[in-house]
């Protein structure tokens, strides 16, 4: 694995007077002194950070990274080489492996938090109603005074983190973080012969037989699901194929992303989930769709999913369902086309050999 997947070889004797691992850092160094003197000049890390500088850099280092990858440029052992191997007993049974959580318990945890509402006002807690603790925290929000000795008034009422953290929403609205898709570069042309260049003909001629202008796809992270590389990774590669992506971030709830998908007419929806919480969220946003006479948008799921739950989500209604043993993602992008065509009723694309 160092072999193939560091640059251990490319260089001399490292232990020879570690010469050669002085002069690795001295360049780590150089090129992280050069993008923190960038930063600085910008403003800033916050400056940065809102600009969105900072997560485009992020995303366009993971689609270099990833292009490299699938070019056989970067190998990695067990995905683009000596990719045979023997059964492991360890991954045998990943169905039981992979963390579930009981429904059963999230209506424990809500029945709790209500019983605690209900009763906060009642001995032996006695807490004063909340009610005025939250417009204190709400008015201290509006000006310039510090939120601590509000919140602590409100922790001393019975506030409950969910009731504090709608009161500063109210006030503030929601963070929404840039997303770095649309700024990132291209990291895979689209060249004559080659694989995208390939799909990106299949996305220009379905558009066509629909009589749009382009292809429209939303990417959706619904839950609470931090892991955004993914998803981010399929939207810059769909952008590059021809598609007009709908891509708000992560953290959204079921509702969000049907009324996105509603509100820009997409003709697919891909969901990343990596939280485990896939059995719960991708029926969800089914159902919702199903209600607003959208049924005919194909979604396709993606994430840490079992066999087992993979084959429920397809009888679910799920186009189709990727996990990260699926890494050609110009390969992904191509079949998101191909349940476009199914689910418009046109005729399979061939693909030339």
């Amino acid at each position: 694995v160092l072999a193939y997947e560091s640059d251990l070889l490319e260089y001399d004797d490292i232990f020879e007077g570690s010469k050669v691992i002085e002069a690795k850092v001295d360049e780590l160094v150089e090129a992280a002194l050069a993008e923190i003197d960038h930063i600085q000049e910008m403003g800033g890390a916050m400056a940065a950070v809102e600009s969105g500088y900072l997560k485009s850099q992020l995303v366009a280092s993971h689609a270099a990274r990833r292009a490299r990858i699938e070019s056989g440029q970067e190998k990695i052992v067990g995905v683009n080489i000596f990719e045979g191997t023997e059964p492991n007993p360890l991954t045998a049974d990943l169905d039981t492996a992979i963390q579930t959580v009981d429904p059963a318990v999230e209506a424990r945890v809500i029945e709790s938090l209500q019983r605690w509402r209900d009763t906060r006002y009642q001995p032996p807690f006695n807490h004063p109603r909340p009610c005025k603790a939250l417009e204190r925290l709400k008015e201290a929000a509006k000006g310039t005074e510090n939120l601590m000795e509000a919140t602590l008034e409100c922790a001393r009422a019975g506030v409950t983190t969910g009731e504090w953290a709608g009161a500063l929403r109210e006030v503030f609205g929601e963070f929404r973080a840039p997303t770095g898709v649309s700024s990132a570069p291209v990291a895979v042309a689209a060249e004559d012969g080659t694989k995208l260049a390939e799909v990106r003909r299949r996305v220009d001629v379905t558009a066509r037989d629909l009589g749009v202008g382009k292809l429209r796809f939303l990417v959706g992270k619904p839950g609470l699901d931090g892991h955004s590389n993914g998803a981010e990774q399929i939207a810059v590669r769909a952008r590059d194929a021809g598609f007009e992506v709908v891509y708000q971030g992560i953290r959204l709830t079921p509702e969000q992303i049907v009324d996105a998908a509603l509100a820009e007419d997409v003709h697919a929806v891909g969901l990343s989930i990596l939280s485990g919480s896939h059995a719960q969220l991708v029926p969800d946003v089914l159902e919702r769709l199903r209600e607003a006479g959208a049924a005919d948008i194909p979604v396709i799921a993606g994430g840490i999913i079992p066999n087992g739950d993979a084959e429920q989500l397809r009888a679910a209604g799920v186009a189709a369902v990727f996990t990260p043993k699926d890494f050609d993602i110009t390969g992904i992008i191509g079949r998101i086309v191909d349940e476009i065509r199914k689910a418009n009723k046109l005729d399979p694309l061939e693909v030339p050999a």
